[in-house]
């Protein structure tokens, strides 16, 4: 059976957007009106604002913007929780009230026309549907390269990661409920989603260069997403270390070996780079390996203390009809 009068909501997470949010908060709210009146989706759907403890304005245009047009809503947390935090935060905000959502990232590099696409999947039967990008030409070498060496990575370790998707995603409110299951204070949604096992579809979009700004995803946050990812979906990095072990295990046995058989030979070995050589092996070893161990035992340690993923400042979510009985006020007070 198709799906019809679908409530949609755009959950767009915002870190420092205070260059393009006007702009983007334009061109999403075009989209979603084109949208209405072509009937696909019903006039109660929303663009939700994620304000994940911007240090510049990014919160004063979103409440603006919500003073503006009951379209438009905002959440606010009480500091900077991480873009996986805020998209989380958005899907549950909008799950109770939406049919589907739509996670966006706010300088609108993703291709919002690839919404039809999306909207055509779910009303076809799927829960889940992955934006994946056509290619990285607009990525400069090192990124394009380390996010090829990334997903790479991933499909090594066991994560079942889509290569090129990017958070880009639809959820139906079913698929949403089941999310809500999951309670893991560690989040890697692109490795955890996938693993939920609905009907799901792959929409392909072209990247477009940024409006404005600088991308709020550093080489520091890249690697703290990747070893998340690892950590948080995958055990073969301690397989790994047990493999690992062995190996050197057998070249232990085998340097053993050689030095008796040198000695029953009655060879002069003066032994100083056999020594230096293997010690410095064994020991990085130990170190590589004692490293990865308590980055494991680190989440553990999180995971047990069971804080909030994140904390809600402040959230701005008005019907049309609440909209309307506030504008006839301000009327009356002029």
């Amino acid at each position: 059976m198709k799906r019809t009068n679908t409530i949609l909501y755009l959950v767009v997470p915002c870190y420092n957007e205070e260059e393009v949010l006007h702009k983007s908060a334009a061109v999403l709210l075009d989209k979603l009106d084109r949208l209405i009146q072509a009937g696909t989706i019903s006039d109660k759907s929303k663009i939700l604002f994620i304000n994940d403890g911007s240090k510049d304005s990014t919160w004063q245009i979103i409440y603006e913007l919500t003073r503006q047009n009951s379209k438009y809503a905002g959440l606010s947390f009480s500091r900077n929780y991480g873009h996986q935090s805020a998209i989380l935060a958005g899907m549950m905000a909008a799950r109770s009230k939406a049919d589907a959502v739509v996670t966006i990232d706010a300088d609108l590099q993703q291709d919002i026309e690839a919404l039809d696409q999306f909207l055509e999947c779910y009303q076809n039967g799927c829960e889940i549907v992955y934006g994946v990008r056509n290619d990285r030409d607009t990525d400069g070498f090192f990124k394009k390269t380390t996010a090829g060496l990334f997903y790479k990575l991933m499909h090594v370790l066991g994560c079942q990661t889509i290569t090129n998707h990017a958070d880009y995603r639809l959820m139906s409110k079913k698929a949403l409920d089941a999310l809500s299951e999951f309670h893991e204070t560690n989040l890697f949604l692109r490795g955890l989603i996938p693993t939920m096992g609905f009907q799901s579809d792959i929409v392909y979009f072209d990247v477009k260069e940024r409006e404005a700004g600088q991308s709020k995803y550093t080489l520091k946050k890249m690697m703290t997403l990747a070893v998340d990812g690892i950590t948080s979906m995958s055990t073969r990095p301690l397989q790994m270390i047990v493999i690992l072990g062995f190996l050197t295990f057998l070249f232990s046995i085998g340097l053993f070996i050689s030095c008796i058989v040198d000695w029953a030979n009655g060879a002069v070995v003066a032994g100083w780079t056999t020594t230096v050589a293997s010690t410095c092996l064994i020991g990085g070893i130990t170190l590589l390996s004692q490293g990865i161990i308590g980055e494991y035992i680190g989440k553990i340690y999180m995971e047990s203390k069971g804080r909030p993923r994140y904390i809600v400042d402040s959230m701005i979510l008005r019907d049309a009809e609440d909209s309307a009985e506030e504008e006839q006020e301000n009327e009356r007070k002029d």
